[in-house]
C-alpha cells in the first residue's frame, strides 16, 4: 500500500537528484551523474516508487561508487537495463547490456527471497553516490589520494542523509573488504555514523576471481544480511 506524504522512495529520488559534487577533480577525471539525465531519473524514480513506496526503516549496504554499466545507466545500484526490466519489472529502452557485479547481486537477491523481500529490508547505495570516469574507464573515489580527500566531505554528507532517510540504522554493510572498508572505517571512527560496519567481499572481486565459489559467497552474504538485522 502506497503511504500518504513523502515515502522513502521519494526521499531517495530527491536526495540523488540534488547531489552536487562541489569539490575539485584531479586532471582528466570527470563526474558521472546519471540523475542529471531526465530519462535515467524517471527510470530510477519508477524503481524506488515500486520498491520503496513506504516509510519503513531499512539497513544500508554501501558499495564504492556507481559504475558505467550499472547505476551509471539506470540510476539503480548494481542494476543494469536487462535485470531492471526482467527481474525488477521496470520497462526501459536502454541498451540491453548486463553488468558483471549485478549478476552476483541478483543471484544473491533471488536466494534471499526475491526483489520485494530484499528491497523491503535493505537499501543498496554507494559511499560515494556519484561515479568517476578517467580515459573512458570507471574510477573509484580512492584510486587517487587527491580525489579521495576532495570528495570526503561530500561522501560524509551523503552517508548522513542516507542514514536519516533509512531512519538511522545502527548497523550497515560495506561491499569491499579492502580500500572501501578501510576508508569507511576511518570515516566512521571519526564521525560515529554507525555502531558497527559489516564488511563483505565486493561482487566484482567474486565474479572475476572466485566465480567457482560463487555459491559459498552467496551464503556468506545471506548470513551477513541476517546478522545485520539482529
Amino acid at each position: 500500500m502506497i503511504q500518504p506524504g513523502p515515502t522513502t522512495g521519494s526521499k531517495i529520488i530527491d536526495l540523488v537528484s540534488q547531489l552536487t559534487p562541489d569539490f575539485s577533480l584531479p586532471e582528466g577525471v570527470s563526474v558521472m551523474h546519471p540523475y542529471k539525465n531526465k530519462k535515467v531519473k524517471e527510470i530510477a524514480a519508477s524503481f524506488y516508487q515500486r520498491f520503496y513506496s513506504d516509510n519503513n526503516p531499512r539497513i544500508l549496504i554501501f558499495a564504492i561508487n556507481p559504475g558505467r554499466l550499472g547505476a551509471g545507466i539506470t540510476g539503480v545500484p548494481f542494476t543494469d537495463p536487462v535485470r531492471l526490466k526482467e527481474i525488477c519489472g521496470i520497462e526501459n529502452e536502454l541498451p540491453s547490456r548486463k553488468e558483471l557485479s549485478g549478476g552476483f547481486i541478483y543471484e544473491m537477491i533471488a536466494a534471499y527471497g526475491g526483489v520485494k523481500a530484499f528491497y523491503g529490508k535493505f537499501m543498496l547505495t554507494s559511499l560515494c553516490p556519484l561515479g568517476f570516469v578517467k580515459k573512458g574507464k570507471n574510477m573509484n573515489y580512492y584510486d587517487s589520494r587527491e580525489l579521495q580527500e576532495a570528495s570526503t566531505p561530500f561522501i560524509l554528507d551523503s552517508g548522513l542523509k542516507h542514514k536519516e532517510i533509512m531512519q538511522n540504522p545502527e548497523v550497515c554493510l560495506c561491499l569491499g573488504e579492502g580500500k572501501n572498508y578501510k576508508f569507511f572505517t576511518r570515516l566512521n571512527k571519526k564521525h560515529r555514523l554507525f555502531s558497527h560496519i559489516l564488511p563483505l567481499p565486493h561482487p566484482r572481486y567474486i565474479m572475476q576471481y572466485k566465480r567457482k565459489k560463487k555459491a559459498d559467497y552467496i551464503n556468506l552474504y545471506l548470513r551477513k544480511l541476517e546478522e545485520s538485522k539482529k
